[in-house]
């Protein structure tokens, strides 16, 4: 049976939108008759977006301005740093529009364009690995919305990601601790690899974290442990360790909907964990965003950002910060439970009172998907700060064993 996201997906995609944060269902299952197709190698480099110590997608240029209140423009730099002591291990979501029902092994701009938006600022925080992995794709979704399915195999995505994991940890860990890290699709798949393989077991202990963006990841009510996870809590300090993030976004003046796709779970006495990256411990606090300006990166939403200032002044980054423009808190009630994120704009002001990142199809914004497009972008610089912390906290910790 196709599920209401996978429906709501179908509708999404069939506007023609190859919208950068769109999920795909991430169970290991199979779909339609197709053959089994091979392993991967992923001791061939060709196989990773991201490895360590060389020149790829996670080498780009990812310089911000840092738009002011006052609509003072200052350029922000940033450095990767090749001696972090501990690895990121990244899952990307939904963007490939290769013509099957599963993508190919060859990175288009779309894997690399989700990499600069999504993962490669962390390495400055981690040693960066992101494998390339055969996801279902938006192909696959567009045609089960026009009545005409094309063969998909559902455990061949999540196998990919296995062995890429299997051959990371072999290969590559040598004891490290790693952050996990994945939105949509990439959180799909990094939830059944956790329940699988990590959770319970030996492995948990390297793992310093896990950062499950645009997902809905059910614990029990008024507990942190217990849900999809049996040994892994919600995390609720930036010192703690050993935790996940999850959570979903929707602008606090327009909350999930009775048909939210986020926010909300099955299962008697179950809701959906929400770790807020600005306020961990709980309450609001403020976001570090890191919103994209066009300029050649794979569109966070459809609709095109407006002047930044006003007046209007030309912006050549990639990246914008906006400083004291936004706040989050965790949200649950009866619409679900969510990062609510409030925009404080001054109407008469130097800057922006405007963000974008809602799914607008055929003029028409989609409020069950809320700002799913931009889940991590808004949280992105907290995220930052709570992995240099878990970081430091793991570190510490491993060296007095």
């Amino acid at each position: 049976m196709i599920s209401r996201l996978t429906i709501a997906l179908m509708i999404l995609c069939s506007s023609g939108r190859a919208n950068l944060a769109q999920s795909a269902p991430a169970a290991p299952a199979q779909d339609a008759a197709k053959p089994s197709a091979a392993k991967n190698d992923y001791s061939n480099g060709d196989n990773w977006l991201c490895r360590p110590g060389r020149q790829d997608a996670c080498t780009v240029d990812l310089t911000t301005t840092v738009v002011s209140a006052s609509g003072k423009l200052t350029p922000e730099t940033w450095a990767a740093d090749p001696n972090a002591a501990i690895d990121c291990f990244y899952i990307y979501p939904t963007v490939s529009t290769d013509p099957g029902g599963n993508s190919d092994m060859i990175p288009g701009p779309e894997e690399k364009g989700v990499v600069r938006v999504q993962f490669a600022r962390f390495a400055s925080k981690c040693r960066p690995y992101a494998p390339l992995y055969r996801q279902i794709t938006l192909t696959w979704l567009r045609a089960a919305a026009a009545g005409s399915p094309i063969p998909v195999d559902r455990a061949l995505a999540y196998g990919d990601v296995l062995d890429a994991w299997n051959y990371y940890l072999e290969h590559d860990n040598h004891g490290r601790g790693v952050v996990l890290i994945g939105h949509s699709q990439g959180s799909g798949m990094l939830t059944q690899l956790i329940k699988s393989e990590i959770d319970g077991k030996p492995v948990q202990a390297r793992v310093i974290s896990a950062l499950l963006m645009g997902t809905n990841l059910p614990v029990p009510k008024g507990k942190d442990v217990g849900g999809a996870f049996q040994q892994i809590p919600v995390c609720r300090a930036a010192s703690q360790t050993g935790c996940v993030i999850a959570y979903a976004s929707f602008r606090a003046t327009d909350p999930p909907p009775a048909n939210s796709r986020f926010g909300k779970v099955t299962g008697e006495g179950m809701m959906a964990a929400c770790a807020n990256p600005a306020a961990l411990g709980g309450g609001s606090g403020e976001l570090h965003a890191y919103l994209t300006n066009g300029h050649g990166i794979v569109s966070s939403s459809e609709a095109t950002p407006g002047p930044w200032v006003n007046p209007p002044q030309p912006i050549t980054t990639a990246f914008v910060s906006v400083p004291g423009l936004l706040s989050a808190e965790c949200v649950s009630n009866d619409s679900g439970s969510y990062v609510a994120i409030t925009v404080h704009g001054d109407p008469g002001g130097a800057r922006t009172n405007v963000i974008t990142g809602d799914v607008v199809v055929n003029g028409q914004i989609l409020h069950e998907w809320g700002l799913h497009l931009i889940d991590v972008n808004l949280a992105m610089g907290n995220l930052l700060d709570i992995v240099s912390q878990q970081s430091k906290t793991y570190l510490a910790a491993t060296a007095k064993k």
